[in-house]
């Protein structure tokens, strides 16, 4: 088969030929049709991750179709044929609050989705949404997962509360977005981008948002929003950090899942205790969480933002739009049709 591997760090990644993968005891063999990519791909390229074990092949995301069915196999498993998205966290261990010291991403150490088959445990694989092509199923599942888990199981976002979500064009911040928006929640976003901006308002749902390279952007958009905001989902953190307090409202949370921007230099404490203020931090998920979210998108046919599909024998391009910043949504490989 078909399959793209790093081979070293800061190297470009190259479409190998591989043994096709045979299905252990519970596990099933999952011909991929579409694969997406997440900054842990980068990450690893760059080797800036732990626990590098090279070569491997990349990719945390996937969705396809069952090819075979390995020995005992349980009942439920999808049935040869079945169209199904992979859950990418495995191994989350037995307390919800936490993921366990078992628990990893596919993609690295275990041989991930950017290829043409991938044998899976029968027990992290789910049913495709059927309203969903496979490029947006392929782009749901980590992007999804961590998303629903910041803003439902942590953030506790309820109908009606006014929510906002930094860094909109990335692939969690956008789906938090419309996760929320679905909710019914009030949903504002910001972007240091106009043109992200505009096309994120585009969506359904979304009230307004404000470009973060604005002076003072969190206090003109209180003003628009009519007021605070009761939850606050960031991936950034580092020094904006104490916009996020000035523009939480009394008794808000705020929860992140990401640190693009580095260390939060200065939390100022009247400012949390007095507000009441909750900080919470958050990724990917339990299995409870990701059927939740699966749940949510199939019941209101939420539609991930695909930013652009390449040939899995482009992914060294595709791995280089992702690292530009350019992207609004989620970069995509298309494995077989």
């Amino acid at each position: 088969m078909h399959a793209i591997q790093l081979d070293a760090i800061n190297q470009p990644v190259a479409l190998r030929e591989l043994p096709q993968p045979q299905p252990a005891a519970g596990e099933v063999l999952v011909r991929l049709h579409a694969a997406a990519l997440n900054h842990r791909d980068v990450w690893i390229q760059r080797g800036q991750y732990a626990g590098l074990q090279l070569p491997c092949t990349l990719g945390s995301d996937g969705a396809g179709t069952v090819a075979a069915h390995g020995p005992a196999v349980p009942a439920a498993a999808p049935a040869v044929g079945a169209a199904v998205v992979i859950n990418p966290g495995w191994h989350w261990g037995d307390d919800p609050r936490a993921q366990g010291r078992d628990f990893r991403v596919l993609g690295m150490p275990d041989p991930g989705t950017f290829a043409d088959y991938i044998a899976v445990p029968a027990h992290y694989l789910r049913s495709k949404p059927a309203h969903l092509t496979w490029a947006q199923a392929a782009a749901l599942p980590l992007a999804g997962l961590t998303a629903y888990r910041a803003a439902f199981t942590r953030a506790q976002a309820r109908p009606g509360e006014r929510v906002l979500v930094t860094g909109v064009g990335g692939g969690v911040a956008l789906l938090a977005a419309q996760f929320c928006a679905a909710q019914g929640c009030e949903v504002w976003v910001t972007s240091g981008s106009d043109a992200k901006l505009a096309r994120a308002l585009a969506l359904p749902g979304l009230k307004g948002g404000a470009n973060y390279t604005h002076q003072k952007w969190e206090k003109t958009l209180v003003q628009q929003a009519g007021g605070p905001f009761d939850v606050i989902i960031d991936s950034a953190a580092g020094a904006a950090f104490g916009a996020l307090l000035d523009a939480a409202a009394p008794g808000g949370r705020i929860v992140f899942y990401g640190g693009t921007l580095g260390a939060i230099p200065q939390l100022p404490p009247a400012k949390v205790f007095w507000k009441q203020l909750s900080i919470l931090g958050s990724t990917m998920g339990t299995a409870q969480d990701f059927d939740e979210m699966l749940a949510l998108v199939s019941t209101h046919k939420i539609v991930p933002v695909v930013d652009e599909v390449f040939a899995l024998v482009d992914a060294e391009a595709a791995l280089r739009r992702l690292e530009s910043g350019g992207q609004f949504g989620k970069v995509v490989l298309q494995i077989a049709q």
